[in-house]
């Protein structure tokens, strides 16, 4: 796929391709050229509706000292310029409600100065870039990719749903109608729990449910389903009604949690109760746990056929098929429209489904193997599947981390990622390597995780790695934000995937539903995917981007401590105090310094993404 890229004068604009969202970076020629900048005002033009300005949630102290548009809200970007020297535009935060168009976007770009007084002047069009590029979920060949939005601690969330949003029913139901009422938005209009997770289960819910959608409406076709947890009440749905129609097996995960007590009766044992009642041969379900937990999150579609079923497509990733997986956690999903893929994960299936998925599959060659697949719609891929033997899950991380190390002594490096954890008490060598990305000032390194120690936040005048946590505690947002739900114990980033060499044509990205430990390696059924494709490792980059940027406002946002790092200091006076906490645009261009200091993070990222 091409970056789009358009040129005016001395500013330069580029467009990367994620999924559903769009990376804007923006390039000026040096210091100078960026001498009184304001930001930068974006435009966006979605196919066959009329343009607009993206929010800033941001704005200056006083408007009515600069020069606004009066149609506009004094955060739009049109009179509240980016301080930014990229943008990630995702559809559906404040703009087209939540159901967004898709097609070819026009991004209009200019870029905004102060006078010699330090007030915003009038947009001027001889200096705007724009360039098109096709917004959607992403596809290239026999490849797609989908993604949750995993945002609910989010103010676009909030702006949707209220801070107290349900995401089931308070009722004890295990299957409900998602069509019923689950709230009021901020403004009064009645939502649904569909519209809730329409909009937070985004491109990855759209995968899961059109390959159901397909499965369910083609009695020609059958459906292998590997499953750790098991709630969705829409996914609970079809799964039942194919097996009505004997045409689905299911391996689900027995582990303790996922087993009942005296006091609570777990989802997938109900479940298992509903599926033995309503099943008509030759639909199963199996129980297992591997060695210790059935991890994977695989859909597997075959054509019914006379003598053995002909596999055709299958779905898998990091996303579990239950509400706090597609709706809370930030997860991904990678569907392969591929016989020969879906064959290789078919083989897998009756694999584990022949020894009870138990430990005795690590004794199977499929589990001390790499497969390898590449076609014209297919990028080369390696898929290994665990558990596997001692050694070779040794080999599979120890892979994983010289990829990285070789990352480390390129000339503009990068390493993004976005990882569920990454805390000491994990065996294999992969988190210490991630851990130690941040200290390198050799490499551009980026990445997330649910651990909230050993976290690095950004300093200035830095070019050390940001590491930040997807579970601030007792954030306190300063105004003008409104306040953002918690996930309480639960995960926001469930995430498994680390990209190297963003926007090289050697970037490749792993991912899939390994948690990347030496312990889940040789003991969990999971399965890690290296993907070799420019494209299809900068849409996960996009989504690293995000996540990180998201999260680094919110662990400032913390309780001193309680994420590795401490408030900033107060400042002089209550205005600068504000200023530099982000409440208020500052109104002078020493934000730019950082850009074009070649020992601070912001100028590696800037001539990364823009340069």
């Amino acid at each position: 796929m091409d970056t789009p890229s358009a040129k005016k004068k001395d500013f330069t604009l580029k467009a990367y391709r994620g999924d559903a969202k769009t990376l804007l970076a923006f390039n000026l020629a040096n210091r100078d050229a960026a001498t009184n900048l304001a930001g930068f005002t974006i435009q966006t033009e979605p196919p066959g509706k009329s343009a607009y300005y993206v929010y800033n949630t941001l704005r200056f102290k006083d408007p009515g000292r600069h020069t606004q548009v009066g149609s506009e809200p004094a955060n739009s970007s049109v009179n509240a310029p980016i301080h930014k020297f990229r943008w990630l535009h995702v559809l559906g935060q404040f703009h087209q409600g939540t159901d967004p168009a898709f097609g070819k976007y026009v991004y209009t770009v200019t870029p905004r100065f102060f006078d010699d007084s330090g007030s915003l002047t009038p947009l001027d069009p001889s200096r705007s870039a724009s360039v098109e590029i096709d917004v959607g979920p992403f596809e290239k060949g026999d490849v797609k990719l989908g993604f949750t939005r995993g945002f609910t601690q989010s103010q676009a969330f909030v702006h949707h749903f209220g801070l107290k949003a349900l995401f089931r029913p308070k009722a004890k139901d295990l299957i409900f109608k998602t069509d019923q009422i689950s709230g009021k938005s901020p403004t009064g209009e009645n939502y649904t729990f569909e519209d809730e997770y329409d909009w937070l289960g985004f491109t990855a819910r759209q995968r899961i449910m059109e390959i159901f959608g397909d499965v369910v409406g083609n009695k020609a076709l059958h459906l292998d389903v590997f499953a750790y947890d098991l709630n969705e009440p829409d996914v609970m749905s079809q799964l039942l009604q194919l097996a009505k129609e004997g045409r689905v097996r299911i391996i689900l995960d027995n582990a303790s949690l996922h087993k009942s007590t005296a006091k609570k009766v777990a989802p997938e044992d109900a479940f298992e109760t509903l599926f033995t009642k309503s099943a008509k041969e030759p639909a199963a379900i199996l129980r297992g746990k591997f060695g210790r937990y059935s991890h994977d999150k695989v859909l597997i579609v075959s054509k019914i056929m006379a003598n053995a079923n002909k596999p055709i497509r299958v779905l898998t990733g990091s996303t579990n098929f239950s509400i706090t997986g597609l709706y809370v956690n930030s997860n991904h999903v990678v569907v392969f429209d591929d016989p020969t893929v879906a064959k290789q994960y078919s083989d897998v299936f009756a694999a584990a489904w022949q020894v009870q998925a138990t430990t005795k599959f690590g004794k199977s060659p499929l589990a001390a193997q790499t497969f390898s697949f590449g076609s014209e719609g297919i990028p080369t891929t390696e898929v290994t599947f665990s558990p596997h033997p001692p050694d070779v899950a040794e080999q599979v991380l120890d892979t994983l981390v010289e990829r990285i190390a070789l990352e480390e002594q390129k000339e503009g490096g990068s390493v993004l990622f976005a990882v569920m954890q990454t805390d000491q008490k994990s065996t294999g060598p992969v988190f210490p390597a991630l851990r130690a990305l941040h200290a390198d000032e050799n490499i551009f390194s980026y990445g997330i995780t649910d651990t909230t120690d050993g976290i690095e936040l950004y300093k200035p005048g830095r070019k050390t790695g940001v590491l930040v946590t997807g579970k601030p505690t007792k954030s306190r947002l300063p105004p003008p934000f409104d306040q953002v739900p918690s996930v309480g114990i639960g995960h926001q980033v469930h995430h498994k995937f680390v990209v190297c060499g963003f926007n090289r044509v050697d970037a490749v990205v792993y991912c899939g539903s390994s948690n990347l430990a030496l312990g889940g390696e040789k003991a969990n059924g999971d399965n890690l995917l290296a993907i070799h494709d420019r494209d299809v490792a900068t849409a996960f980059a996009i989504e690293a981007l995000g996540l990180v940027d998201h999260f680094d406002f919110l662990d400032r946002s913390a309780a001193p401590g309680a994420t590795g790092a401490a408030l900033k200091p107060k400042t002089a006076s209550k205005t600068q105090e504000a200023e530099s906490a982000g409440w208020f645009l500052s109104t002078t261009d020493r934000w730019v310094n950082p850009y074009f200091d070649s020992k601070d993070l912001h100028c590696v990222d800037r001539e990364l993404f823009g340069g």
